[in-house]
């Protein structure tokens, strides 16, 4: 079996058994094509059939000099993961990975904004700020409530569709993970914003054929894309002199700990922000331990 075939097949895996966006397929195909590459500079010939578990050391440990610990853990778990394949389909009957351990990595806690500092970044957009015609600060603004105001990835963000939304009812449709679908609620304010976009400022972009249906669109009528959402939020962030590192993901963080402040039980964020296990969602705990000391005082048979 050739690393070619093994890695087409191996796609098809992700994609159709595992149903895995095509962002997490690629990640996980990068990662073996630096295998496949390493062995190619080597001149190590062999495959994945018979491939030793001496040859991925000495490829883990190259490319340990180059980066974190985070990021060789990626690699060996996505290794690990393809060899579990290879065996699956009877290719071979061990897989080389079993005895090389990851390395030990600290939980990263993730980022986070106040509500004052998202007001202070929405209210740096230029509402009247026009490109090709289209009033471009008007769509920002309901981009930002949108990440926010319902805790969205970006990719979330970018797909959603006109049919997706349920205001009456107070729901959106979202699209996550592995095209796996839930309803998150929208609060009137987020409606609001969104509705001022959709009712006075797309109607006069030029839609291009195939993005009828996609909410949030670009100055010349297609899908915008995850790079821009990122531009939007940095040229903010450097507007109003923020100093902390943020991104898209940074809003979904921050209404997962806000919710979390406000005594939101961890079994509906998990819910709101689709995480298929709950251990995900715990994270936001270890960022306000005050929420853990109220639980206690409140709920303490013996308090």
């Amino acid at each position: 079996m050739k690393w070619q075939h093994a890695l087409k097949d191996y796609q098809l895996y992700l994609k159709i058994e595992r149903g895995l966006s095509q962002n997490s397929i690629d990640s996980y195909v990068l990662d073996i094509k630096k295998l496949i590459l390493y062995l190619e500079d080597h001149n190590i010939n062999t495959s994945p059939i018979n491939i030793s578990s001496e040859d991925i050391k000495s490829f883990i440990y190259e490319t340990a000099k180059n980066v974190n610990t985070r990021t060789q853990s990626r690699i060996i778990s996505g290794l690990r993961s393809f060899f579990n394949y290879i065996m699956f389909e009877d290719y071979r009957t061990d897989n080389p990975l079993e005895l090389i351990e990851s390395p030990k990595i600290g939980r990263k806690l993730p980022d986070t904004l106040s509500t004052e500092e998202i007001d202070k970044l929405i209210s740096a957009i230029d509402l009247n700020k026009e490109y090709n015609n289209v009033k471009i600060g008007e769509r920002n603004r309901s981009i930002l409530e949108t990440l926010y105001g319902c805790g969205l990835r970006v990719s979330e963000l970018i797909n959603l569709k006109l049919s997706d939304l349920f205001f009456d009812e107070g729901f959106i449709k979202v699209t996550g993970k592995g095209s796996k679908q839930r309803f998150v609620p929208i609060v009137d304010s987020t409606q609001k914003y969104i509705n001022i976009y959709k009712d006075e400022i797309r109607p006069f972009i030029n839609i291009k054929p195939g993005f009828e249906d996609t909410l949030f669109l670009n100055h010349n009528g297609r899908q915008l894309t995850r790079a821009m959402i990122f531009t939007i939020i940095k040229q903010l962030a450097k507007a109003i002199g923020l100093e902390k590192k943020i991104s898209p993901h940074t809003f979904r963080h921050s209404f997962a700990t806000h919710l979390l402040e406000n005594d939101a039980d961890l079994r509906s964020i998990q819910l709101m922000l689709g995480h298929e296990s709950i251990t995900t969602t715990e994270i936001y705990v270890h960022l306000d331990k005050s929420h853990l000391t109220k639980v206690i005082e409140e709920f303490h048979p013996r308090k």
